[in-house]
């Protein structure tokens, strides 16, 4: 480990984090809570954190809810515990705020599977669609979009487009394909695609039902089609997390990342979740990008307020349109 301060922010952008020596014996959950009160900083959390990261954070949530708070929130600095796009949209809404992120390669390879200058010849080939694309995307692509939408407003966001306008939808082609079954509309895709969520084992997750015959198979709309034509219920994170609440099933096998199992447990104390295999040698499905956020990561972004998150203002306006006309519809439709 490096233990120089100045040496660990020149090797900043390389290792992607502050590698300083964190003491042992600190209690990190005290100094996190002390650096909050100090420096007016709020932590905004993804689902799928750690569970330490979680229990320190005073939001959870998923892309649309981290998107309102990060949009309303007085805090002097936003530490976003989830990945790279994310801090992004945090600091595209809240550009006179500070923006820490705990690690910076805490990527998405979703967002990855859309480069800006590729998207935009594809986009230039259909002069007559509007662009709605996903929130996991980079500021790149939302500079290029009309509207963005996030897994738990889409339909929503595409129902406001008028029937006869056509539209390209990006980057995931698992959820546009989902979103074409359920709105009927016929959409031109990115062909991008999540890893975590495209590595789910249909022979896996049908083995495990049959191991469990009572329990309700959930899943994400990032999944692969044939994943989501067996599972009793799709929906985005917070969908997921509300449904167990609801439901009266004991027992569910939930096709996502494993870090929502977290708030599930907590919500459902008596229920039973099982996270469902991967098509590989793991019993569940880690985001390796979202893991790479750790508490010590935390706790050091906070008390040397790096790394942060900067961005020219020209991207920053262009692509803060069309997460502004996300936010008014989901306002709109009370979501």
């Amino acid at each position: 480990m490096i233990i120089d301060l100045a040496e660990a922010k020149k090797n900043l952008q390389k290792k992607g984090f502050l590698d300083v020596d964190v003491d042992v014996k600190l209690d990190l959950f005290a100094e996190i809570d002390r650096l909050k009160k100090e420096k007016n900083a709020i932590i905004l959390a993804h689902y799928y954190q750690e569970p330490d990261i979680q229990d320190v954070a005073d939001y959870i949530g998923d892309s649309l809810g981290l998107s309102q708070q990060a949009a309303k929130t007085d805090a002097d600095i936003i530490v976003f515990a989830g990945v790279h796009f994310m801090a992004e949209t945090a600091k595209i809404l809240s550009p006179q705020k500070k923006v820490l992120l705990p690690d910076l390669k805490a990527g998405c390879s979703l967002a990855d599977s859309a480069p800006p200058e590729l998207f935009k010849k594809f986009r230039d080939k259909y002069p007559d669609h509007i662009v709605i694309s996903y929130i996991n995307c980079s500021a790149g692509i939302k500079a290029l979009s009309d509207i963005i939408c996030t897994s738990s407003n889409a339909e929503k966001i595409i129902e406001s487009v008028p029937k006869d306008q056509p539209i390209i939808f990006a980057p995931d082609r698992n959820l546009g394909s989902y979103l074409i079954k359920k709105t009927g509309r016929d959409m031109v895709l990115w062909n991008g695609a999540c890893m975590v969520h495209e590595i789910f084992s249909l022979e896996k997750i049908t083995k495990l039902k049959v191991r469990h015959p009572e329990a309700k198979i959930i899943a994400h709309p990032e999944c692969e089609a044939p994943v989501l034509a067996i599972a009793d219920f799709v929906g985005s994170t917070t969908g997921l997390l509300k449904f167990t609440q609801r439901d009266d099933a004991k027992e569910y096998i939930v096709v996502t990342e494993t870090g929502i199992l977290h708030q599930m447990q907590k919500e459902n104390p008596t229920k039973t979740f099982i996270p469902a295999p991967p098509n590989n040698a793991c019993a569940c499905n880690d985001c390796p990008h979202m893991k790479l956020n750790t508490l010590e990561k935390l706790y050091l972004c906070m008390e040397y307020e790096e790394p942060e998150i900067t961005m020219e203002e020209g991207l920053r306006i262009a692509a803060k349109k069309p997460i502004d006309r996300m936010l008014d519809i989901s306002a709109k439709a009370g979501l």
